[in-house]
């Protein structure tokens, strides 16, 4: 249920409708004036959308640096960045936040919910801090995130009384609940036990498959990555891999 790209004169030279959720060329990032640091080193990488794939590499290469950049919380020092073929150099700060709130969803290892909100308000977050509590977060879509994440009954309950399996579907909720058309997450089960994290991945394989939404996963966890469609590996700033999984689960790889 992602939104359709921008078209116009978004799409990057070329091209017609972009298909492509994200796509970037030659990124780097420095950090540092006198002394720089390349933490990407001149990456490119093409996503379509739909996908259902997963970052991974050692601690220092580079992989949260990437997934900040293509989910505009930082700037690339050099580089193209094409985002549902628009160019997001040509947004200025106001500019990509509104993009980001409209178009991505995050996922992190903490949850970082309100405890004082119950459930149904750490949900309608996203809706508040864009300034509408209506369409996309409306009781309706609530509802359906809340099925789809099994916690409709405790939707009035307060964070603080969660489980945190409960707490991290209600994050995920929370990411969902914009429809957007793309979901980053930077290692989401790494603070949960086996059961919730295949948990997790559960959801988000279903999300997936019915609502067509983009997911990339940062993770160390290869186990996890091994259960998505592509991995990408970053080893010192740059693309060290680039595969498709051939060695998924049935039930995990069905569409």
């Amino acid at each position: 249920m992602g939104r359709k790209p921008p078209t116009g004169d978004a799409s990057p030279p070329g091209r017609g409708a972009s298909r492509k959720a994200i796509e970037a060329a030659a990124l780097v990032k420095e950090y540092g004036t006198t002394l720089k640091t390349r933490a990407l080193r001149g990456v490119d990488l093409s996503i379509d959308a739909g996908e259902f794939m997963a970052i991974i590499g050692q601690s220092g290469s580079g992989k949260s640096t990437l997934l900040n950049i293509l989910g505009l919380l930082d700037r690339p020092t050099g580089g193209s960045l094409y985002l549902l073929g628009q160019n997001m150099h040509t947004l200025d700060r106001k500019g990509l936040a509104a993009f980001r709130n409209e178009h991505l969803g995050f996922v992190f290892q903490f949850h970082h919910l309100l405890p004082e909100f119950s459930v149904r308000e750490n949900l309608m977050m996203p809706a508040w801090i864009a300034g509408s509590g209506e369409h996309p977060s409306s009781p309706d879509r609530i509802d359906e995130v809340l099925d789809i994440l099994g916690l409709g009954d405790v939707t009035e309950k307060g964070a603080d009384a969660l489980s945190g399996g409960q707490k991290q579907r209600v994050a995920i909720g929370r990411a969902l609940v914009n429809s957007p058309d793309i979901v980053l997450a930077d290692e989401p089960t790494g603070n949960l036990d086996s059961a919730n994290s295949a948990q997790v991945y559960a959801l988000f394989r279903r999300v997936n498959r019915e609502w067509g939404t983009t997911f990339l996963i940062v993770t160390h966890d290869r186990g996890i990555a091994q259960q998505t469609d592509r991995i990408v590996e970053i080893r010192d700033g740059l693309v060290e891999q680039d595969v498709r999984n051939e060695y998924l689960p049935t039930e995990a790889g069905a569409r």
